[in-house]
Parts: C-alpha cells; structure tokens; sequence
C-alpha cells in the first residue's frame, strides 16, 4: 500500500451557529403575529458562501440533539457544507437568538452545546485534513472554555502547516468589558496568517484611526485585511499594501455582509488570485449580501 497522503484542501470553519427568530414582516417582536425560524452563525456563513462559490468548506461545532440543530444541519447541507465533523451531542441544547427589528438582538446561548466546547474537542479536529482554518472572535467569547479551545486549534493547525485564517468579529454584547476584548482580539489576531478587521472595529478596540496605524499595531500577521465598510479595503500582504475601493451597492441589510467579504476574499486566495483581485472578490460577495434582506444572499441553496 502506498504511503502518499492527498493535499490538504478546502476551508475548515469552526463557530456556534444558532437558531434565529424573527418576524416575517420586520415588525417588532412584541407587535408580530408570523415568525420565522432561520439560522445564524458567522463562521457557517463563510462555509456556505464558499461552497456556493465552488470552494470545499467544511463546518465544525457541537449542537443540541434537538429540532433546532437538525434544522441548522440541513440548512448547511443544502448549501453544500460538509458537517460530517460537527458534534451532536445529546442532553445538550442548541443556542438562540431573537432578532427584534428595530430593537436589536437579544441572545439565548448561555450554556449551549457550542459554548461548552474546549480543549479535548480541539484535538480530535481532524485539521491537516484542510489547507485554512477560518475562525472568529465570536468563539473566544464565549466562554474560558471555548477561548482554550480555539488556542489549542491554533496552534494544532500552525503545527500542521494549515493557514489561520481569523475574522476579529468584536461582538461587545459577548465580553465582559471592553479592555479584555482589546487584549484577546489581539492575541488571536497575532496568531493568524489571514486577519480581517473592520476599521471602525480596529479603531474601538485599539485606538487606531489609518488602515496603516493597525498594520503598526499588527506588523508580524503575514496578511492583514482592513475593511472600511463604504470607502473600500486594503490588504497589507508582507510590504506590499493594496486598496480597493467599494463598488456602489443600494443596502438592504448589512448583517452578514463581513462574512460574505471574507469568503469572497478566501475564494480569490484559494484560486491564486493577486491582492487585487481578491480584495474586489470580497467587494462583489458582500454586495450581494448586502442587497439580500437575509445573512445569506439568495443564491445560496436553502433546502
């Protein structure tokens, strides 16, 4: 029998995903008489969009043994994501959450499946199976748990030769206060080969104002992408620095939009396209998010 192993390829992507309540109507939650029922989750979000676009992603995550995660499975198999690693695991819940427009988010994930993951669940991820691992801020939030669990993937993945790839993501609502999300953000972003960061994040966080004054406070990641919502994105690649401004986009719903940024960015660097390129590919799948009332645009399967 031979002894040649086949390449890693494709995209894992590791976070919580949730269940959504919303009204069908964008009325208030308080005042609405029809709900719908969809999913949410930043890093599923970047799995779907790049399996639409032809890419291998794959999702980790542990759910509930409940309707919820099963809908959320068959979302996500729709789409085309292989779940074949997500845990589901019984006497565990599936997290919520309830979108109430015009009023916010208000969360229903304390105690989840997901949040319960760490360090032992880690080191059973098959990660040299993929060439990136893609993950976010969101999951160092919460809780200790889960901040020991993506380190301990981090770093297996490095080990293994397998790019990180790590969307800063600040969710203020998930840290305790803002000084301990400054400081992990940027131990995480630190640690990645791939960071995105939108500038208004970067400048809450680390009292930064430039694209360039967060390239000086991140000097070491290999590749640094700060996203400046309407004015446009720059990739600073080693030395190299490159801008590519946003195309004109009528919003509908911005929600979602920094996940379908960076799947569009990943796509153009899995196809081997230059800064330029990648950063417009990013630019075009958010446009399409952004004109989409969903976190998912409506050319990704819904089963």
């Amino acid at each position: 029998m031979s002894d040649f192993a086949p390449s890693p390829v494709g995209v894992l992507c590791v976070g919580e995903t949730m269940g959504v309540v919303t009204t069908s109507d964008a009325s208030p939650v308080v005042t609405g008489t029809s709900f719908l029922l969809e999913t949410g989750g930043a890093e599923s979000n970047v799995a779907a969009h790049l399996a639409t676009l032809g890419d291998q992603a794959s999702w980790f995550s542990a759910l509930g043994a409940d309707a919820v995660g099963e809908r959320i499975l068959r979302r996500l198999r729709a789409a085309g994501v292989d779940v074949s690693l997500v845990e589901v695991r019984a006497g565990e819940r599936t997290g919520l959450y309830v979108k109430d427009p015009g009023n916010g988010v208000v969360y229903y994930r304390a105690g989840s499946a997901a949040s319960r993951l760490n360090a032992d669940d880690a080191r059973a991820v098959p990660i040299e199976r993929f060439r990136v691992l893609h993950l976010s801020g969101i999951t160092p939030a919460l809780s200790p748990s889960c901040r020991e669990f993506a380190l301990v993937l981090i770093d297996r993945a490095r080990e293994a030769g397998v790019l990180v790839s790590f969307d800063v993501n600040h969710r203020a609502a998930l840290w305790p206060d803002l000084q301990t999300a400054s400081d992990v953000l940027r131990e995480f972003a630190e640690r990645a080969d791939i960071c995105f960061v939108g500038l208004d994040e970067a400048q809450g966080l680390w009292d930064v104002e430039t694209p360039a004054d967060v390239r000086a406070l991140l000097p070491d990641v290999p590749t640094l992408v700060v996203k400046d919502g309407p004015i446009g994105a720059t990739e600073f690649d080693g030395d190299s620095e490159t801008f590519v401004a946003t195309p004109p986009v009528e919003v509908v719903e911005p929600v979602g939009a920094g996940d379908a940024y960076a799947s569009g960015w990943l796509h153009g660097f899995l196809a081997g396209q230059p800064a330029e390129e990648r950063l417009l590919t990013g630019h075009v799948r958010a446009a399409r998010t952004l004109r989409s009332a969903g976190d998912l645009p409506d050319d990704i399967p819904r089963g």
